[in-house]
């Protein structure tokens, strides 16, 4: 009960958002994605999705970033708006030892996706080796769209997850969705550390559709139509994946090994261009939103947050649409009542989240890397919520004066049941 109510009390004290660009001194071209190497140095790294890297401190008056790999000659776009380029970034779990990371990008010449292997410089932590690459593993893409594009290592079994859309166009014309022969609208698991079969990553031994099965060995679950941006949670360890829909809804899953989220039988929950289907078998998603309302059109999986600043989001899943920049916090319930907060609808063209080392969360969009903010119950703005703040409120009182970071049950009065509020979420937070 006491914990029931701490969260209620965070949940209200902390119940307006704002972004915030978290460096400002940075500009990037098409930001993709943001990463760290869990290496200890507190980087990040941006990916751009023309084919470079870019790393920089993990500090918000950070002035330069570094160039860690440009393969722009390398990657192959179509012109003007393409889901084609460097998609993915992933780094090894040992990537302080072996210097190993992995690329997912697109070239031309068959129309593919590339994953590759690169080595930092062994002269400069802040430069990869361009000469280094070795290629993993490429699967042919049919159209120009719905490449997928993510790359991570599993946090328990070190396996590389990998997602390919459906091959594109529009409704799956080609049946890859439901099509086991192959890694198009699929999830695939593969070992990168122990080849095995004349390839240069093998199949880990409990993976769901090894042979005799009429199937790739290396797919995990499939039935997605284009999963733009899959993260874990590592404390419940589920595996949250964000499918983006065909005309009728964007949809959020769990993945599970073997499973079949249903395109392009079903999209979301419903029958796809049918009014009646066969849904045995298939995985419904867990929450859906319709496309095209309040000009929503497509949805970009995030992570559930674990962070040190945001309190009353932690456990939430936080997830966005790329048109309006509407951000969402989605709490999970074992009853299958899931809740969908609104957070704030940002006006920005959010590409990606991402967290850093110790888990803050971060959000690719337009040129910049913004973060999500909250200045409730912060009542002296030093970005903690502590004693200090209730000397500040007591303060305010005394004086009959008024400030909006202090009106914590938002009644346009400043007194007595601001400072409960705010003590007891001290008291929660410790």
């Amino acid at each position: 009960m006491k914990r029931l109510l701490f969260i209620f009390l965070l949940s209200h004290i902390f119940s307006q958002y704002n972004i915030e660009n978290a460096f400002p001194n940075l500009s990037f071209e098409d930001p993709v994605g943001i990463y760290h190497a869990n290496d200890g140095t507190n980087r990040l790294f941006v990916v751009e999705q023309e084919g470079r890297i870019k790393v920089f401190d993990n500090s918000p008056s950070v002035n330069n970033a570094d160039m860690f790999l440009d393969i722009t000659s390398l990657v192959d776009q179509d012109g003007g708006y393409t889901e084609e380029g460097l998609l993915g970034l992933a780094f090894h779990p040992d990537f302080e030892e072996n210097g190993y990371f992995y690329v997912n990008y697109t070239e031309h010449g068959p129309r593919r996706n590339v994953i590759a292997r690169y080595m930092v410089s062994d002269t400069d932590p802040n430069e990869a080796n361009y000469s280094s690459s070795e290629i993993i593993l490429e699967v042919n893409q049919p159209y120009t769209n719905h490449n997928g594009g993510q790359i991570s290592f599993g946090p328990d079994d070190g396996y590389l997850y990998i997602t390919f859309g459906d091959g594109g166009s529009a409704g799956d014309p080609q049946g890859n969705g439901q099509n086991l022969s192959t890694l198009l609208g699929s999830l695939i698991r593969i070992d990168i550390d122990n080849p095995s079969g004349g390839l240069n990553y093998g199949i880990p031994s409990d993976n769901p559709f090894i042979a005799p099965l009429a199937a790739r060995d290396e797919i995990y679950a499939y039935g997605l139509r284009n999963m733009w941006r899959f993260s874990w949670d590592l404390e419940t360890g589920f595996l949250w994946g964000a499918d983006v829909g065909q005309y009728e809804y964007e949809e959020i899953n769990i993945i599970e090994t073997a499973g079949n989220y249903g395109w392009n039988i079903m999209e979301g929950t419903s029958c796809y261009d049918s009014p009646s289907c066969d849904e045995e078998g298939l995985e419904p998603p867990i929450w859906e939103y319709e496309l095209y309302v309040d000009g929503v059109c497509s949805i970009t999986g995030g992570h559930v947050y674990r962070g040190p600043s945001l309190w009353s989001l932690t456990g939430k899943y936080i997830y966005g649409d790329w048109c309006t920049g509407d951000i969402w916090a989605l709490t999970y319930s074992e009853d299958g009542a899931h809740t969908n907060e609104h957070l704030i609808t940002s006006g920005i063209n959010i590409t990606s989240f991402g967290v850093s080392q110790d888990n803050e969360l971060f959000i690719c969009a337009n040129s910049s890397i913004y973060k999500l903010t909250s200045d409730l119950g912060d009542v002296n703005g030093d970005d903690e919520l502590n004693v200090l703040d209730i000397v500040s409120l007591v303060n305010i009182i005394l004086s009959n004066g008024y400030t909006e970071s202090a009106d914590l049950n938002s009644d346009n009065i400043i007194n007595i049941l601001d400072v409960v509020l705010l003590v007891n979420a001290i008291l929660g937070s410790n």
